[in-house]
């Protein structure tokens, strides 16, 4: 699977200075859907997504996101606050991230940040840093947490590339918190899911996003219930 996604990647990563240029520009987006969730509409838990654009229904419609699906999905069941910003990095989710737990009381913490960070070459411990300082305030507030991770570009050197995919390994490992490994499984290596950018998964690759995820979480969701 890794020698499949690092070619896949490597007829991308021609374009990351487009997809730099992208990142630059949404900056100064809002929330998704931060502010629009009823927390009494339904009896279940409260799902607070953590992420960037690929939670954020980026160059999509919103209800094509994977995030939307899983809000269809769990209807009834639970409700789902997506506060994923494009663009955003580790450290722009920890300056949000108090607010939104006291404002929202999550019982489930989808983290699906890093690869801005990893797409400018930040320190992956910086990265990690901050990664645990959101777990840590979630697990504080008896929240559970799901880590979602995510790949960058060989271009950036192995070493790199290695050290920041461990970052989501090694707080999977520190905290005891549930990890998928690779969101853009299945949908990385197939051109036909991603956008032309190289960067950002199709319409069409959100139900296998959300399978993915739905893998890990739907045991996190039941033990809520």
């Amino acid at each position: 699977m890794k020698r499949g996604i690092l070619l896949a990647w490597q007829n991308h990563y021609r374009i990351l200075t487009l997809w730099l240029g992208v990142l630059i520009a949404t900056l100064v987006a809002s929330p998704v859907n931060a502010e629009s969730v009823d927390s009494d509409a339904n009896a279940g838990p409260t799902l607070l997504v953590m992420g960037d654009s690929l939670s954020a229904a980026y160059n999509i419609e919103r209800d094509e996101s994977w995030v939307a699906l899983l809000e269809e999905r769990l209807q009834g069941d639970a409700n789902v606050v997506n506060a994923s910003i494009s663009g955003e990095t580790t450290s722009g989710g920890v300056q949000r991230f108090d607010e939104l737990i006291g404002q929202h009381a999550p019982e489930i913490v989808l983290l699906e940040l890093g690869g801005n960070d990893g797409l400018r070459g930040l320190p992956p411990q910086q990265m990690q840093a901050n990664l645990a300082t959101m777990i840590e305030a979630s697990q504080a507030a008896d929240a559970e947490v799901l880590l979602l991770g995510i790949d960058i570009p060989p271009n950036y050197g192995e070493a790199y590339r290695d050290a920041f995919t461990n970052v989501y390994h090694n707080l999977a490992d520190e905290y005891d918190v549930a990890l998928v490994p690779f969101l853009l499984e299945g949908v990385a290596t197939d051109d036909a899911l991603m956008q032309s950018d190289g960067i950002h998964p199709t319409a069409e690759a959100q139900p296998i996003i959300l399978e993915t995820v739905w893998e890990t979480l739907e045991d996190i969701v039941a033990a809520e219930n």
